[in-house]
C-alpha cells in the first residue's frame, strides 16, 4: 500500500508525463518527492488544532486594552487552484481576564494558512480560534494578501491584492474598530 507521500510522488510524476515531461530526465528525478515533502509542509495546518496551541499559553492578568499583533507574514495556497496566495495578517483581541503569549497569535495565523483555503474562510478561523480560546471582549482580523491564481493565470491582474476583515463583540463598535484599523495602518514599531 502507498503511503500518502508515494501517492503524491505518484501523481506528480503522472503530470509530468501528462504535460509532456520526462520524469525520468536528471532535472526533474527527484521532484515527485520534493513535491510531496512541500505539499506535507504547506499543508501542516491540518495537523494542528489552533485552540490548544493557545491553551497552551494563556496567563491570568488584569488587563482590558487592547492587544494587536500585526504585520504577521504568511503564505498559503487557494484550494481552487492549489496556487499560493500570500501577504500579512493583523489580529487584536480585547483581554477578559486571559492573555496569551504573542508567538501564539502568528501561530494560528500559520495553521489556517498552512491549509487549502480561500481568504474569507482564512479571516474567520482565526477569529474564531482566538475567541473560542480567550473569551475576550472582543476579537478583530484583518488580511491583506496577494492571490497567484489572480496575477499568473486568468485575468492577470499582477497589483491586485485582497482585504478581507472580521470583527467580534467589541470590535462590532465603530470606536473599537475605528481605532484598530488606524494602528495597523500606521508606522509604528
Amino acid at each position: 500500500r502507498f503511503s500518502s507521500n508515494e501517492q503524491i510522488e505518484t501523481a506528480v510524476a503522472s503530470i509530468l508525463r501528462n504535460i509532456g515531461e520526462n520524469p525520468e530526465r536528471e532535472g526533474l528525478l527527484n521532484t515527485p518527492s520534493r513535491v510531496a515533502k512541500m505539499y506535507a509542509e504547506l499543508t501542516a495546518g491540518y495537523r494542528v488544532d489552533p485552540v490548544a496551541l493557545i491553551n497552551d499559553a494563556i496567563f491570568t492578568v488584569d488587563y482590558d486594552e487592547m492587544v494587536v499583533v500585526k504585520d504577521i507574514d504568511f503564505y498559503s495556497l487557494c484550494e481552487h487552484h492549489m496556487l499560493p496566495f500570500y501577504g500579512k495578517a493583523h489580529v487584536a483581541y480585547i483581554p477578559n481576564g486571559y492573555i496569551t503569549g504573542l508567538s501564539k497569535i502568528a501561530r494560528v495565523v500559520d495553521v489556517f494558512s498552512r491549509r487549502l483555503q480561500v481568504q474569507e474562510r482564512m479571516t474567520h478561523q482565526i477569529l474564531d480560534a482566538v475567541q473560542e480560546a480567550l473569551s475576550p471582549l472582543g476579537v478583530a482580523v484583518v488580511i491583506e494578501a496577494k492571490h497567484l491564481c489572480m496575477m499568473m493565470r486568468g485575468v492577470q491582474k499582477q497589483n491586485s491584492a485582497t482585504t478581507t476583515s472580521a470583527f467580534y463583540g467589541e470590535f462590532e463598535k465603530d470606536k473599537t474598530r475605528s481605532e484598530f484599523l488606524r494602528l495597523i495602518s500606521s508606522d509604528l514599531h
